[in-house]
């Protein structure tokens, strides 16, 4: 199944903000093609500086996460 996600939560919700990248990764690890659309205040996260200071509640923080997402070859569209 192909899958868009999109977002614009940015890390002034760390949780909120993890979440499309929590799901696309669930999502290719059951063999789905998922893809992440990232605009607004989202687009942040993609600085290496902004994704190490997210920690969601009960999750890695987002630069682990965003790394498992570019590992599965995720596409991201920002």
């Amino acid at each position: 199944m192909k899958v868009l996600v999109k977002s614009a939560w940015g890390s002034d919700d760390p949780t909120k903000a993890a979440f499309p990248f929590l799901h696309a990764n669930a999502r290719a690890e059951g063999g789905h093609h998922p893809q992440i659309f990232l605009l607004g205040e989202a687009v942040s996260l993609m600085r290496d500086p902004v994704a190490s200071a997210v920690v969601p509640v009960g999750w890695p923080p987002l630069a682990e996460t965003l790394r498992a997402t570019v590992a599965l070859g995720v596409p991201l569209h920002v």
